[in-house]
């Protein structure tokens, strides 16, 4: 496989419009130096620990744990049947003692709580480490050892910061879908489908068209302090490095308009209703949506007066609403 490119780089404040403008991913060097979590993340594992304990965790926490026969990678069972991993509840304190009594073994298991919201768990920690163009999204925090997270995407935008260890995160754009063989749909170890193929040890025979794929890979390791932006979709491994490793990240939904469906919703209800159509009628319903929702002719209604565009008006609470109302009672 070739070396994926490097992630272009940028330091200075954080510019949220000239990175959505760019429409690529970016890493922001230095970008959190200043946080006091990273101040300790940089002093090493311990440090880190003690760090977070000492922001007074709130609340029991929910981790993942696989064992050390999986090297780290976090994925499906051999038969999809589930996945290759277990889950527990407990405090947070536990849980990173028990990181740094497995920091010294040759073959660890692989432990990791994923996606906390901080200013639930850590309100300390919220209210000192803070990105001020980013004040309105609530940050989320995932702590781990040396783990490794399929290829996968997010309907979100993402600013991810790295406060202790290293991060490899390797991206594609999200054009890539079919080179990157999405797993299955209704069971997933996180949220949306992940990439089958494995970026340690792609399986060419199996998954073919994985090397149109990693033609357009870029890659960067973060340090602590550093951040990156992952734009919308885009798909993105990321493989922890140390022992100890703590992110803290902001998803956002840009344009996202109050009262709006999920993007993502929209099209398990597309497959649900057009995917096992004739041929012919599905090719009818790609120029309609293209016509109505990706205006590919222009205005769909600019021939209506405004009183009667209805759904295919300006946004709008209430017209979303009549919507939501309309598609409960076709489906039951």
């Amino acid at each position: 496989m070739p070396t994926p490119a490097p992630l272009r780089e940028v330091a200075g404040p954080l510019d949220l419009a000239a990175l959505r403008a760019g429409g690529q991913p970016v890493v922001l060097r230095g970008l959190a130096a200043h946080w006091p979590a990273v101040v300790a993340g940089r002093q090493g594992p311990e440090a880190a620990v003690n760090y977070l304990k000492a922001q007074g965790p709130t609340r029991p926490v929910s981790a993942i744990a696989a064992h050390p026969d999986e090297g780290g990678r976090f994925f499906y069972n051999a038969d999809l049947t589930g996945m290759n991993f277990q889950r527990g509840t407990g405090p947070l304190a536990l849980f990173l003692d028990d990181l740094l009594r497995a920091a010294p073994m040759e073959h660890p298991p692989a432990l990791a709580v994923q996606s906390e919201v901080v200013s639930e768990l850590l309100p300390a920690f919220a209210a000192e480490n803070r990105l001020e163009p980013l004040a309105h999204v609530p940050p989320r925090i995932w702590i781990g050892n040396a783990i490794r997270v399929a290829a996968h995407y997010d309907v979100k935008e993402n600013v991810a910061v790295c406060m202790a260890g290293r991060r490899r995160f390797t991206l594609f754009p999200p054009a890539q879908i079919a080179n990157l063989y999405p797993g299955p749909l209704e069971q997933t170890p996180a949220g949306t489908p992940v990439s089958m193929v494995d970026l340690a040890a792609p399986d060419l025979a199996r998954y073919p068209r994985f090397a149109a794929a990693a033609a357009t890979a870029q890659e960067a390791v973060l340090e602590p302090g550093d951040a990156i932006y992952i734009p919308y979709c885009w798909w993105h491994a990321v493989q922890s490095l140390g022992s100890v490793n703590v992110l803290v990240n902001y998803w956002w939904s840009e344009g996202q308009q109050p009262g709006m469906g999920g993007a993502y919703d929209a099209l398990l209800h597309a497959i649900l209703s057009l995917k096992h159509l004739p041929e012919d009628q599905r090719t009818v319903w790609r120029e309609w949506f293209d016509f109505y929702v990706f205006e590919t002719q222009g205005d769909p209604a600019a021939h209506l007066p405004a009183h009667a565009r209805g759904a295919l008006g300006p946004p709008d609470p209430a017209m979303f609403a009549e919507m939501r109302r309309m598609l409960k009672g076709m489906l039951g």
